[in-house]
Parts: C-alpha cells; sequence; structure tokens
C-alpha cells in the first residue's frame, strides 16, 4: 500500500508568523513593562558580576585564544573581554544564570526570561559598534529594553501550557526560540528572515533535563541558558545570511517538532503576545535558591531564632508545598555539589533553620560539611497542599506557596510559618523594589570601585536617562 506524500512547499506554521510579526510590529505601550524591564536589566547584570566571584564560572568565560580581541566586538560585563557577539552571548549567558539568582516565570514550564539578555546584549552591543563606526547613530538602551520585554513575552507566553519538562526537554529551548526571534529582529531581519530563523531553533537539538535532575544534577544548568541564547545569536547571523528556513518545522506530520518531541500534541499559545509576562515577572531578591523553594526559606528564616538553640530536640519538620516543588527540588539522600545543593528543598530550609540567612556560598563544599545540614534534612518529611498547587497555576494567584513546622521531642511545635508569595512576586513588589536596588548596588561593589559603581547606579535608577544611553558606551560602564 502506497503513501501519497505531497511535495508542496507549505505556508509557515502560524505559531512562527505570530512570533515574527509580534518583534516586528508590535508597539509596546506599557510603562509598567518598561520600568519592570529597567529593574531586570539591573539585576541581570548584577548576578552576572557576583558570579564572577566563582572561579568555576569564570573560566568558562576565558578566551578561547588568550589575548585576543574582537575589533567592534561585544563586551562582556566585569570584565575586558571584547569578543564576537556569538561567543559574548555564551559568557554573558553563563555569568547571568551562575547563582540562579534572576528572574524567573511558573507555568506549565519554568525557567528565566532574563536569559535571553545574554544574546540581546552581546548583539546591541555588536551591531551599536559596527555602525558607529560606520557613521550611523547607535543602538540606546530602549531598544534593548524592548527586546527583553519581547522575549520575555515569548518565552513566558509559550510556557504557561506546554509542559516541556513533562516531555524530559530542558526550558532552555524557549531561551533559543525567545532569543532568535529578537536577535534576528535586532540584526535586521526582515519578515521572512526571522521566520526562517526561528524555524531553526526549533529544529535545533534540544537540552535535556538530565542535568538538573538527581542521580546527574550538575553545573551544565548554569551554562545551558548562555549555551542557548549563543546559539540563537548564530542561527539569526545564519538566517540573515540567506539560510532557507523550514515551514512546518512544528507541524510536519512524523518529522515536526510537535509529533517527534512532543507527543504529537500542538503547542499552545496561550494568549497574544504583548508585555504580560514582564509585568507578572518573578524576581528573586532575598536568597540565590531555585524558585519552588523560596518562600520555604523565608518560613525557615522567621523559624530560625525559635529552633537555633533547641536543634538536638527537634523531632521532625514538615514541608507542605506545591506538586511542581515536590517534582522538582524534593531530594534525598547526598548532594554532590553546589549545584544539586541549590535545587533541594531540604537543603535550603536547613540553612534557613540554623543560620537565618541564605547566600550562595552556602552552596559550597566548606559551608556543606556541617553535619547539622544532614541531620535536619533527615528529619524532614514534605505533603503537597493540593490548594498550593492548585493556587500555582491560577491565572489571578501565581502563588508559590510553601510552609515550614518544626516539632521537637517534647510534644512541643513551632507555629506553622505559610509564605504564599515571595517578595519578588508582582504583588509584593513595592517592598521588593527598595531591596532589588540594594542588591544591584551591593553586588556592583563586588567588582567595582566605588566611583564606577556609583555611576551605574545612578543611571540605572533613572528611566529616561538610562534609556536614550547608547547600547556601546552603557557596555563600557562595566569595562573593568
Amino acid at each position: 500500500m502506497s503513501v501519497t506524500v505531497h511535495h508542496n512547499r507549505p505556508d509557515p506554521d502560524p505559531l512562527l508568523v505570530d512570533i515574527a510579526e509580534y518583534v516586528l510590529h508590535k508597539e509596546l505601550t506599557s510603562t509598567e513593562a518598561y520600568h519592570t524591564a529597567r529593574l531586570c536589566l539591573m539585576d541581570t547584570l548584577g548576578c552576572g558580576l557576583l558570579a564572577l566571584r566563582y572561579p568555576e564560572c569564570t573560566k568558562l568565560i576565558s578566551p578561547v585564544v588568550p589575548g585576543s580581541v574582537v575589533p567592534n566586538g561585544s563586551r562582556v560585563p566585569g570584565t575586558s573581554i571584547q569578543t564576537d557577539p556569538v561567543t559574548a552571548a555564551f559568557q554573558i549567558g553563563c555569568l547571568i544564570r551562575w547563582l540562579d539568582y534572576n528572574d524567573t516565570w511558573l507555568a506549565a514550564e519554568w525557567g528565566h526570561p532574563s536569559d535571553n539578555l545574554g544574546g540581546i546584549l552581546a548583539v546591541s552591543d555588536y551591531i551599536s559598534r559596527k555602525i558607529r563606526t560606520e557613521g550611523s547613530a547607535p543602538l540606546t538602551m530602549r531598544d534593548v529594553l524592548t527586546a527583553m520585554i519581547k522575549a520575555h513575552e515569548i518565552q513566558g507566553i509559550l510556557a504557561l501550557e506546554n509542559s516541556f519538562n513533562r516531555v524530559g526537554l530542558d526550558h532552555v529551548l524557549l531561551v533559543k526560540i525567545a532569543s532568535t526571534a529578537v536577535v534576528a529582529r535586532l540584526l535586521g531581519g526582515s519578515k521572512d528572515e526571522i521566520i526562517n530563523a526561528v524555524s531553526h531553533a526549533w529544529l535545533d537539538g534540544h537540552a535535556l533535563r538530565t542535568y538538573r535532575h538527581a542521580p546527574n544534577t550538575g553545573s551544565r544548568k548554569s551554562w545551558a541558558a548562555g549555551d542557548a541564547t549563543s546559539r540563537a545569536v548564530w542561527l539569526s547571523l545564519m538566517a540573515l545570511r540567506g539560510e532557507m528556513g523550514y515551514p512546518s518545522v512544528l507541524s510536519a506530520p512524523g518529522w515536526g517538532f510537535q509529533d517527534v518531541l512532543f507527543k504529537g500534541k500542538t503547542l499552545v499559545q496561550a494568549r497574544p503576545f504583548e508585555s504580560y509576562v514582564m509585568e507578572h515577572i518573578l524576581f528573586k531578591i532575598s536568597y540565590p535558591a531555585e524558585f519552588h523553594g523560596q518562600t520555604a526559606v523565608e518560613a525557615a528564616i522567621r523559624l530560625h531564632p525559635l529552633v537555633k538553640d533547641r536543634l538536638d530536640d527537634i523531632a521532625a519538620i514538615e514541608l507542605t508545598t506545591h506538586e511542581s516543588a515536590i517534582r522538582i527540588i524534593d531530594k534525598r539522600g547526598p548532594l554532590h555539589n553546589p549545584a544539586d545543593r541549590d535545587h533541594c528543598l531540604q537543603y535550603m530550609v536547613a540553612i534557613g533553620l540554623l543560620h537565618g540567612g541564605l547566600t550562595a556560598d552556602h552552596y559550597e563544599d566548606t559551608a556543606a560539611s556541617d553535619p547539622r545540614i544532614d541531620k535536619l534534612r533527615d528529619n524532614m518529611r514534605t505533603v503537597e497542599d493540593p490548594r498550593y498547587s492548585a493556587e500555582y497555576l491560577a491565572a489571578d494567584k501565581r502563588s508559590i506557596a510553601n510552609a515550614v513546622q518544626v516539632f521537637f521531642t517534647d510534644g512541643s511545635a513551632t507555629d506553622k510559618i505559610e509564605v504564599e508569595y515571595p517578595v519578588g512576586h508582582r504583588s509584593r513588589r513595592e517592598e521588593g523594589v527598595p531591596l532589588l536596588e540594594q542588591k544591584f548596588t551591593d553586588n556592583l561593589r563586588t567588582r567595582f570601585p566605588a566611583k564606577q559603581a556609583e555611576r551605574i547606579a545612578g543611571l540605572c535608577q533613572d528611566q529616561e536617562a538610562l534609556e536614550r544611553t547608547a547600547v556601546d558606551q552603557f557596555v563600557d560602564l562595566f569595562v573593568i
């Protein structure tokens, strides 16, 4: 029995067209989105600067050829590196994600939309330096903020109802898609060229989640997004050189993304692309911890004064949480490295109870050698609250609730401390912004002299001044 195969080239899949039209033509009018994008820029760059304190990170951003400099190339903030935009996108993306301390988006799929800044900033800087030498006006930071809002939107909207993790694919897939779209636009791509570039991003090989889960949790999770946004820059450059695209990359029967990698399900665009995601983004302000555990850490820190002198009297610790946290960060047994520890709910709570705080240093081997940590972990049990799980996904809630209660051997217990929304949630934005600004200032001071740090902080806190600043001049402020 023969099967007739039609060889007519199909029209592009509607999602490819929607993405291209959005990045090309959508005029953004949300003041809130631009203000939030500025905060996101500050926080993301600050997290990258803080990561420069860690040799395991900096070894990955050293030039391939020591001492090499690319004329008019992209600069890597916090360093003296000037390289091609593909390499710079990886290096910036690696810095951004290393400490798992920047923004987060939680839905059917999780992720960190600020990861796209690696490609956005590298390409915007490269373009600005190049066209300045040609006598044209460079891009401004308003252009960068616009690209950030649109990348956030593409990644976040596609995450609302499409769970890539449930088919074993890592969320950096969406970084690749979003970065490719906005980078191709920044490079001057036409609608067809953007569609072609995005088709390649979907067609590409995609990372498995192996490196995020026991027994293989490892540091690749800290550079996977840099790899994705760097790949996006390369694919965009290829498309703008005339490389053909693949219009039914998503829907082609038997061979398309949906049939091969998404178990035959159709990808869903849950709402129109606007600026919803940036307006509702979650910031990691208080603790460098996987976001599903942020509120658990806050609860543990509140309990610290009540338990710090009674550690030997603890009989049990009950962690009440939501389904996603149980699936991702509920870990028993040995933890082998910092990447393993910062994705362990029990470890994070133990540190909060012991120290009344949590920093990136608490994940390093020296801090982890404290035997009290595993003793506390052994006494913990996790329980799902169905309400927490439901309100995590509810559009009018988007909570990330956790509760912690400690029981003692004499039969007494602490109150059950419940925290439904982390300080970085939109519902706590007024409380969170001053803390985010202080976090940015503190991170600047880890890398720059006081005068340079003050100049950067002052510019970043002035919306109008920042938006009209040329990209290359902004990036030059971060050279050391």
